[in-house]
């Protein structure tokens, strides 16, 4: 199994069951919850296919949907996710960058440009689950104070997280 399976893998092992058994239960003002398990489809390395990456998004949607009991939101938020990585990778990062395996990161594009990506990701995802939480009795105000609030939130956490995979050695360059 190659690194970058056996990583994606362990994030899968260790965020998803994390987000069930304690991030969905770290709600604050029954308005934001953290959305930790979308830094694994966040950091799917670029040179993943666009089906592929879709396929994986949607598999770990429904994981977290099964896992959390909500019909499919997640499925269809991290599916949408995973479709639109690429583009907004590239917002960031330059198109003509070799991007042999290279995953979004802190290390791989330098703090301005992975907080951008992230804060964006972040946002888009939470705004897609909220619209589709929100179809059937549709409040603008309750909306935007979620996916907002969600999305500073989940962006701590995943900031959190993605500081903390930098090892030492990597800090130092």
């Amino acid at each position: 199994m190659n690194k970058t399976a056996l990583t994606l893998l362990m994030l899968y092992l260790v965020l998803i069951p994390a987000q069930a058994l304690v991030f969905n239960n770290l709600v604050l003002f029954d308005v934001a919850v953290p959305m930790v398990f979308i830094f694994m489809l966040i950091t799917l390395p670029v040179t993943f296919s666009a089906n592929l990456a879709m396929t994986i998004g949607f598999l770990t949607g429904l994981t977290v949907d099964i896992l959390s009991d909500t019909p499919g939101v997640n499925a269809l938020a991290c599916t949408v996710l995973c479709f639109i990585r690429r583009p907004v990778f590239h917002l960031y990062m330059p198109a003509d960058n070799d991007l042999a395996e290279q995953r979004p990161s802190l290390r791989n594009m330098g703090a301005a440009a992975f907080l951008k990506y992230a804060v964006t990701m972040v946002l888009i995802y939470c705004t897609a689950v909220f619209a589709v939480e929100g179809i059937g009795c549709f409040n603008v105000k309750l909306f935007l104070l979620r996916s907002l609030s969600s999305t500073v939130y989940t962006f701590i956490m995943i900031y959190a997280i993605a500081c903390l995979s930098v090892s030492r050695r990597e800090k130092r360059l």
